[in-house]
């Protein structure tokens, strides 16, 4: 849990750094970066974790309550965004994101593992690929390709923009119709591997960003961002899990993993897909940010408590 939050922490800070150090290159860097790790990382550990993925249904139902609880968060957070704060449809666009889409993997497993042991570890795993990965492939990625200014004009070019930008996607096609095989336990431990690699890198990306959006624009517009930052906290945060709890008292008993899963901070994943389709980045940087060292804070105090 401390090397967690230490490896968060430090990654931002040296993003910060490298932004104050190098200006502006540092920021496209951080792009690139980001870039690079949805072409090429990202569709190889959905490829082979999907492949080895063995369906169930005896989460069934939470599962389905999880997905129907982020819809509902995500369809406040567009109208709240449009509606009460009168955003643009980019900016709103990067609202919805940061709201629904929780780092259930990167952040959630270790975090479930920390707080509820290891016993409830096969529950959050699928948690994270059964509500996780549709929300990020189908819902953000989709959000995007409606709302960004780089996704074209149009239906036919946003639904185009929605698959030829959405590699993951492609990924998890193949995996569903490849064998066993050709995910081998070699390739599961290095995903592994390189899931770990991504949460230092996707923090350095998104403290290079926010510092340079701290640090560019003016204090009319640094306050203009808190709102629909906060409102995306709120959301993410606080809304999504209690509306999981809530659907799901009176019919199950929901796993307690799930709801560790339904509160993590926006997923690192939200600042590549806006970028890619160009939606307002600084949102969904400062959510990622915010709502993670929040997360990780109260984390930290829970798990002293039961020390």
């Amino acid at each position: 849990m401390i090397a967690v939050a230490a490896a968060v922490v430090a990654a931002v800070a040296a993003g910060a750094w490298a932004r104050r150090r190098f200006g502006e290159r540092a920021e496209d860097a951080g792009r690139h970066l980001l870039s690079a790790l949805i072409y090429t990382v990202v569709p190889f550990v959905a490829f082979v974790n999907v492949t080895r993925l063995e369906a169930s249904l005896d989460l069934g139902a939470g599962i389905v309550l999880a997905l129907a609880a982020v819809s509902l968060t995500g369809l406040a957070a567009w109208l709240l965004a449009r509606r009460a704060l009168g955003l643009g449809a980019p900016q709103a666009g990067a609202v919805v994101i940061a709201a629904i889409l929780a780092n259930t993997g990167y952040l959630g497993l270790p975090l479930t593992v920390a707080l509820l042991g290891s016993d409830e570890l096969g529950e959050a795993v699928a948690y994270d690929a059964a509500v996780g990965a549709p929300v990020l492939l189908l819902g953000a990625f989709g959000v995007a390709a409606a709302t960004g200014e780089r996704a074209g004009h149009g239906a036919g070019q946003r639904l185009r923009a929605f698959f030829l930008r959405n590699p993951p996607l492609l990924a998890v096609f193949a995996a569903l119709a490849a064998p066993d095989s050709l995910a081998p336990d070699v390739l599961v431990d290095a995903s592994r591997v390189l899931v770990a690699a991504i949460l230092p890198l996707g923090f350095f990306a998104a403290g290079a960003i926010l510092s340079g959006a701290a640090g560019d624009g003016d204090e009319r517009s640094r306050r203009a961002l808190a709102g629909p930052v906060g409102l995306a906290l709120a959301l993410r945060l606080i809304v999504a899990p209690a509306l999981l709890l809530g659907m799901s008292a009176p019919l199950i008993d929901l796993p307690g993993a799930f709801l560790v899963e339904a509160a993590m901070p926006c997923g690192i994943n939200a600042l590549a897909v806006a970028h890619l389709y160009g939606l307002d980045e600084r949102i969904c940087a400062a959510a990622i940010t915010l709502g993670t060292v929040a997360v990780l804070a109260g984390a930290l105090v829970a798990d002293a408590a039961f020390l």
